[in-house]
């Protein structure tokens, strides 16, 4: 093999490395985004919770 192919191959493996990193950013990023939505969704469901259960379902006999 001459040098030009073993220093086109090891670009071409350099650039897909590259290219699969982005791409687990990507996922690892919007992981931690849809952790955090969730975890900020959880006081209003909490609260909703509560609501329900305190809330008078029965209406009041006039």
């Amino acid at each position: 093999m001459s040098k030009l192919n073993v220093v086109m191959r090891v670009a071409l493996v350099a650039a897909l490395a590259a290219s699969l990193s982005g791409c687990v950013v990507g996922t690892v990023v919007g992981t931690a985004v849809d952790v955090g939505v969730e975890v900020v969704k959880v006081p209003f469901k909490v609260g909703k919770g509560i609501y329900d259960v305190v809330k008078d379902d029965e209406p009041k006999d006039k």
